[in-house]
């Protein structure tokens, strides 16, 4: 696999201090810049910015995958196996409700991985996954 760089994205939030206090407190961001309606995290070397938007709900229509529904608008970031093991565990001690508990998806077939679903303190649907090899991460 190729070295990669960060990727920046920007989301919708409905309030700028339970995002900062979800973002640095349960996922572990590093806080970056902030303004009166941004707030900059770092999420494992990438750029995330949050901008307040007035009434915003978040939510998202599902489609199934592996028999489950999964949240068709979502973003995260494929990390390395203990990472989303550690990852996982943190988001259990922080009581964070799954809308896809962790587990294995395509067992035994091509693109097994771990994966996570879960939402930030605005509804936006996040996920997170690993493969025992970043080789699987494209394979067909």
């Amino acid at each position: 696999m190729t070295n990669i760089r960060p990727f920046h994205v920007a989301f919708p939030v409905h309030d700028l201090e339970v995002t900062r206090k979800f973002y640095s407190e349960v996922l572990g961001c590093k806080i970056g810049r902030s303004a009166e309606r941004w707030i900059d995290f770092d999420l494992y070397g990438h750029q995330i910015s949050a901008h307040l938007v007035e009434g915003w709900k978040g939510g998202a229509s599902t489609n199934p995958v592996d028999g489950k529904n999964v949240p068709v608008l979502h973003w995260g970031v494929i990390l390395q196996m203990s990472q989303w093991e550690t990852l996982a565990e943190r988001l259990k001690k922080h009581g964070i409700k799954f809308i896809i508990e962790p587990y294995i998806r395509f067992k035994g077939e091509v693109g097994e991985q771990a994966t996570m679903f879960f939402l930030d303190s605005s509804n936006n649907a996040l996920e997170f996954k690993a493969f025992k090899s970043d080789g699987s991460i494209f394979a067909v």
